[in-house]
């Protein structure tokens, strides 16, 4: 699991659901998940989501997806605390168990999960490696990987843009290329790989969120959050577009396969 330094307090929080809907820390909302999920059969299935945040994802998954039971695993309090009230508030605590875990190896037995589900969470964890064999580990003959991530086009160094950027959104990303995550998944025993670049989406999203932070709800914004952290927000932004355009920040959908044996 990924890195226990806290990155998402209550203004975070507050922040970013102002931006991406309630129960959403990352881009898309419920269209990005469904996206996601396109042919994707959860239900009655057990899933476990890896860094649920505030819960919004992981009571869709069993409210609108029909999954059998979810565990949302997640390394901070604060989250963990407003996603178990929001299970408690959607009457779906007897399909849904919210963990909060320490970094490390994922917390359950082997082979006892159909779906290892992931949104923009597991940027936080540098070892992909590690990772994707501990999901292939803990994941039934013939269960999915399925996610989305923060990548970088290439290995290697990133650029002084991309740098900055990363220095700029300060919360710990461990971005690795998209040929970094098929290989990993290659050598931890996957089959069925595929690889989505979602950057043409996001490149034009990321625009519309930045003339929000910057003109529209500029006055909404700084009532969630002080204005000076609005301006710090900004600037992230605006570094983030630059990567964006040039491709070097490319958001991936991927998914795979464990093998029936």
């Amino acid at each position: 699991m990924q890195s226990k330094e806290l990155h998402y307090d209550s203004d975070a929080v507050a922040f970013l659901e102002e931006l991406w809907g309630e129960g959403f820390l990352s881009p898309g909302g419920p269209a990005e998940v469904a996206r996601l999920l396109e042919g994707v059969d959860l239900a009655g299935k057990t899933v476990v989501d890896i860094g649920c945040g505030t819960g919004g994802i992981t009571v869709s998954l069993v409210r609108d997806y029909d999954a059998g039971k979810v565990i949302g695993l997640d390394v901070e309090a604060p989250v963990c605390e407003v996603s178990r009230k929001r299970v408690e508030e959607a009457g779906l605590a007897d399909r849904i168990e919210i963990r909060q875990v320490e970094p490390g190896p994922i917390p359950l037995a082997d082979g006892s999960v159909d779906i290892v589900f992931s949104k923009d969470s597991i940027v936080h964890i540098p070892d992909k490696e590690t990772l994707t064999k501990d999901a292939f580990r803990v994941l039934k003959p013939g269960g999915m990987f399925v996610a989305s991530d923060w990548l970088i086009s290439h290995d290697g160094e990133p650029s002084p843009e991309m740098a900055h950027y990363i220095a700029e959104e300060d919360l710990g990303f461990g971005m690795a290329s998209p040929n970094r995550y098929r290989n990993a998944l290659e050598a931890a025993g996957f089959i069925d790989i595929s690889m989505k670049n979602r950057n043409p989406w996001y490149r034009e999203i990321a625009k519309e969120e930045l003339a929000r932070l910057e003109r529209i709800d500029r006055a909404k914004f700084e009532t969630v959050i002080t204005p000076s952290d609005l301006v710090s927000q900004i600037a992230t932004w605006r570094a983030m577009v630059v990567v964006l355009d040039s491709g070097e920040h490319c958001p991936h959908h991927f998914r795979a396969t464990k093998p029936l044996s």
